[in-house]
């Protein structure tokens, strides 16, 4: 069976720490940047990412990327550790 390797690539991630704010600054971040989101009015401290894929829902402690195509997606941070790690300076 043949195996790959996930591409070395660059991207934008911020950490959701679900405080409750009129506009949170991932929520800026994401719009300034094309993409959207919404708010769940019964879980506050939850958001949705609309993806590629449908809207996603970020929680708190969730990383949220910005994808090498500029999209965005929330991701676990276990997942994120297990995938990304920061670039010197």
């Amino acid at each position: 069976m043949p195996e790959f390797r996930k591409k070395p690539v660059v991207i934008e991630a911020r950490q959701y720490d679900g405080e409750i704010k009129v506009k949170h600054p991932i929520a800026e971040w994401i719009s300034d940047n094309g993409g959207e989101y919404t708010y769940t009015p019964d879980t506050p401290q939850q958001f949705g990412i609309v993806t590629l894929e449908g809207t996603m829902i970020a929680n708190p402690g969730d990383w949220i990327i910005k994808g090498v195509s500029g999209e965005f997606y929330p991701c676990k941070p276990d997942i994120f550790a297990q995938t990304y790690e920061p670039i010197d300076g």
